[in-house]
């Protein structure tokens, strides 16, 4: 580790959170003294120290220990591109434009792959008034079942959640063609195009 960087790099988010030394230190009920010797690089936070500090910082302990800020690259806002995180655990679904930390219960979560449906993979649509009518004959069982359907073009994004033993018949109102994604409990998030 670091402790240059990693100082550098408290002290940094200690003013973006508009801080003195002293109030972050009397938030942590810790000395001034604790907070001046990490940010001029002489040592740095105690372990048991961590989880609070990166909460004062509004930031993860990993942060905090790579004294290093990862930003994100623009994509220009582009919905064809988002990320999909699914927690193994809970079935959590949580959307991100650009690659991001992201975590459930307890697990850092990765960004699923997306892989282009095949033949045999494809979900039926069918044009019903001004909306897309989809269905498939996967099954809908508790450990096997699609978790949802959503239809993405290059600036907007359409979810429908969807439910084990239910079967999936879903409309998602035609605004323009674009991506049908959906993901599989088993075998994870599939596309085709609209």
């Amino acid at each position: 580790m670091d402790c240059v960087k990693i100082g550098k790099l408290i002290r940094a988010l200690r003013k973006d959170q508009g801080l003195t030394q002293r109030q972050l230190a009397a938030a942590m009920n810790i000395s001034e003294q604790a907070v001046s010797k990490w940010e001029r690089g002489l040592g740095f936070p105690d372990v048991s120290l961590l989880p609070e500090l990166s909460e004062v910082l509004g930031v993860s302990p990993e942060t905090v220990l790579s004294g290093e800020m990862d930003a994100n690259d623009l994509v220009g806002g582009n919905m064809k591109k988002l990320k999909f995180y699914v927690c193994p655990t809970c079935g959590n679904l949580i959307i991100a434009t650009a690659e991001a930390a992201v975590s459930c219960c307890g697990k850092k979560l990765r960004p699923m792959e997306l892989q282009k449906a095949g033949a045999e993979e494809k979900l039926k649509v069918e044009l019903i008034e001004q909306d897309y009518f989809i269905t498939t004959d996967h099954e809908m069982t508790k450990d096997h079942y699609i978790t949802f359907v959503a239809l993405l073009t290059g600036d907007s994004l359409m979810l429908r959640k969807l439910y084990p033993e239910w079967n999936l018949q879903t409309r998602i109102p035609r605004f323009g063609h674009g991506m049908l994604v959906w993901n599989c409990s088993r075998h994870g998030l599939f596309w085709q195009a609209l």
